[in-house]
Parts: structure tokens; sequence; C-alpha cells
């Protein structure tokens, strides 16, 4: 894991999240046709308003998130493809891990000058570097930008930049729905049907109750560090976190969510959670495929990890749909690219952005028999491999639920800065060791929520 790095020409320290001094877009340049964003000078092409122009041609960086070992020759595939279609362009291909400190590193790079020309981002780090406009705004450099995809899936990318207002800064690349993986063996052991998943969130956490009973330290029903289910699960149970305009938090309004951290408190101290993993960054992939908790991450290409790396495991994994509950279908926000506004190269880097996320390439990238993704644009997900996905096998069910739940899926997700979701997690981790009632974690951490929101954290 790599910590954050600082370089002394930084004004803006980063904090996990971005501070308001100084990171802002300067609309006047510093002549000779140049801007500044942040601590970074610019092309004026790359910000304000008007259509990117330039020659497509020189070196750009593109960075993916822990892609490179299982897809190397997909994207070097495209890579190629690319400069071969445009002689005189170059792409770099560099791959981060993608960790718990994924938003923190990027910002560093950001506010260092040195952000990736293109970049493969989460929503949460797509918000904190739209915030003060380290993005190319697409829908003002590239009119045509939206045509190509599913219109929920464009609106997701909608972000809110210095002026708090709202741009397209990413272009929607492929989504993987949510689900249930689970050790069918563990399940029956603490006297749940593995063909009958819950349908509520409470109710999910019922069976994990069960599990902590049957299992008595021996292995788990997950991880406990809230990290991982903070906004995702108030979002699935329709729990408004943020007002509307996303400058208050509103999650305590609801008595469903002092109702979630109370059961998050009773299954820690009841042992359904390692009690060294509250504070851990590690998602349960590992423990799951070891056979430590009975229930897996629920990505549904997490599936494909558990066969390459554990196949006892593999034997014994089910899949069921991730609770609706109230909000009556699963949501969730696909992968994106950015365009860095700080690239020396934008037109390059654009039409690689738009090259690598085209009906296309998106479907070859998504058929990958490897991975349960599916595309975002309205021509790909029309191809019958994405419309009668069957078999028998995790592999296969796993693919077959995405598919039938994005029929009627949302691309909503609720974005949170990273200072503002380190709040409220550390709240709920003090009511999960027992420090602080449940009741009194939510008002603390709305409070602490909100004063981040004030201050533009």
């Amino acid at each position: 894991m790599r910590t954050r790095r600082l370089t002394g020409s930084l004004t803006c320290l980063v904090v996990l999240s971005l501070t308001a001094a100084g990171c802002g877009l300067s609309g006047g340049g510093s002549g000779d046709g140049e801007a500044t964003v942040g601590n970074c000078t610019v092309d004026k092409g790359n910000v304000g308003s008007g259509k990117l122009s330039g020659d497509i041609k020189g070196r750009i960086t593109f960075q993916t998130t822990n892609l490179k070992k299982d897809f190397g020759n997909f994207f070097n595939g495209v890579i190629d493809d690319f400069e071969k279609a445009n002689p005189g362009t170059s792409v770099k291909w560099i791959d981060d891990p993608g960790d718990a400190t994924f938003t923190q590193r990027n910002v560093a790079d950001a506010q260092a000058c040195t952000l990736p020309d293109v970049l493969n981002l989460n929503s949460e780090t797509a918000t904190a570097l739209t915030k003060y406009d380290y993005l190319l705004n697409l829908g003002v450099k590239d009119p045509t930008a939206a045509e190509p995809f599913v219109p929920a899936f464009w609106k997701s990318s909608t972000m809110k930049d210095s002026t708090d207002a709202s741009v397209h800064t990413v272009f929607p690349w492929y989504t993987g729905g949510v689900l249930l993986t689970y050790n069918t063996d563990l399940l029956k052991k603490a006297g749940i049907d593995p063909d009958k998943p819950p349908t509520t969130m409470f109710e999910l956490f019922a069976d994990y109750e069960k599990i902590a009973k049957s299992a008595k330290g021996e292995y788990y029903a997950t991880m406990a560090n809230p990290i991982w289910r903070i906004p995702a699960d108030w979002d699935q149970m329709d729990i408004r976190t943020l007002s509307a305009d996303g400058k208050a938090a509103t999650f305590a309004e609801d008595p469903r969510t002092t109702q979630w951290v109370a059961w998050m408190a009773k299954l820690y101290q009841e042992g359904a959670m390692p009690k060294d993993s509250l504070s851990s960054s590690n998602d349960p992939s590992t423990p799951y495929s070891q056979g430590q908790v009975a229930y897996g991450s629920t990505n549904p290409s997490f599936v494909r990890f558990v066969k390459e790396n554990s196949p006892s495991v593999y034997a014994k994994t089910g899949v069921g749909r991730q609770p609706l509950d109230k909000l009556g279908h699963t949501t969730g926000a696909p992968q994106y690219i950015g365009v860095s506004s700080t690239s020396k190269n934008a037109a390059t880097a654009l039409a690689f952005a738009k090259f690598l996320t085209s009906a296309q390439n998106q479907t070859a990238w998504c058929k990958n028999p490897n991975v349960v993704i599916f595309p975002t644009t309205t021509t790909s997900l029309d191809d019958p491999f994405f419309q009668s996905a069957t078999g028998d096998d995790p592999f296969s069910k796993a693919r077959a639920l995405v598919a039938e739940q994005l029929k009627t899926a949302t691309a909503y997700q609720t974005n949170l800065s990273p200072a503002v979701q380190k709040a409220i997690v550390s709240q709920v981790q003090l009511a999960m060791q027992g420090k602080k009632s449940p009741e009194q974690a939510v008002k603390d951490a709305q409070d602490k929520a909100n004063e981040l929101l004030k201050q533009g954290s």
C-alpha cells in the first residue's frame, strides 16, 4: 500500500479530501494560452467553454485499477489498435491496486500535477477530482459525448465542479451489479437455506447472527469495517444520506439508520465478524477464499477470484440476489473513465478515452469469459450475449443474475467525499465497540458530516 505523496510545491494538503484553498480552477491564464487548475499550468483549451481541439499525437498515460494481472492481453490489444489508428501516439499503461487509499493517492497526484492523462475511476474518486476541476468537462469539450451511452448511466456521471455546477467529467465504462456470494456449507451449518436469500438488509443481518451463534468463533459471517457498507447499504435501504443538493447530511432523520448501526454493533459484539477487522482495509475476498467467512464480496466478478484461488471453496459457493430492501431494485454506479484537465496532450487523451469506451471495445471487454460485467452503451447491451446468460455453475449463475438485475437497476449512488465517509464510519466504529450508543453515534456522525460539508470537504 502506497502512502500519501506530498511535494514541497503543494499548497493544498491531502487528508483524504481536497481543501478549498488554492485547489480550484482559475479562469485567467498566465499568458501564452495558459490557464491554471490548482497549482497546475494547463492549456486554456482544457478548461472553460468551447470544444476541445488539437492534434491526436504524442504520449499519454492510461491508469486502470487492478486489471493488468488478469487482463493484460485485452488492454494491450486496445492500446495497439489505438496507436495503429493514430500514428504518432503512444500510450503508457499503469495499474493502480485500487485499495482503500485510492482516492487519496489520485488527489495527491492531481495536486502535484502528475495525474495520469486517462484514468479508470470509481464514483468517489471522480467526485473528489471533479470538485476542484481536475477532470476534463466532457459535456463541454465533446458535445457528442453522451450519445453512445444508456441515459441512466450517463446521468450517473454527473458531478459537481468547483462552482457547484453539474458537469459530466467521466464516461461510464462498465457496470458489475451486486449480488450475494456465500459458502453454502457454512450457511447450512447455521440453519440458513442458501436457496432462499434474504430480501432486506436486516434479514441478512439476522442470518449473520445465526452464523455467529453457530460458528462460535471458528468462522465468521463477514468483515467488520463499515467502510465497505456506507453508503451502499443505506442507498439500498433508500435511506437518504445527503440532502438533494448534497450540502447537508440527512441520514440521522431516518430511524432505520440507528437500527442499522445497532445491528452492526450487536453483530460485532456477538462474534459475527473478526474483532481485528473493524479498521482493516481488507474486504472479504481473501478470508472467504480461505473458508474463514461465510459471505464474500458483492462484486460478481469475485466468483472468478474464488474459482482461480480456491477451487474447493468455489465448489461450495452459491450466488443469490442482493437484498432489494425498501428500494425495490438494485442500485450502484458503474466504473468510469476520466480525462485529466492537466493533461499536456488532452486531445489525444480524450480520443483514447472515447476509443476505450466505444461500443465495440465495451462489447469485447464485457464478453471476456473471466469477468461478470456489463457494458454501458446502448448498442452493446443489445448484443444477444448480454440478453441470454445461461449455465449452472456459480460463475454462469452470477452472470445471469446480474443480467436480470440490469433490466430494472438504477445507476444511482450517494457520492460522499472521503473525509465525510471517514467521519461517519468512525462514529459507527465507536458504536460497534460499545463506546457510544447507536443513537449518539448516528447523531454525532451527522453533526461531524455537516461540519465537513460546510467547509467544502
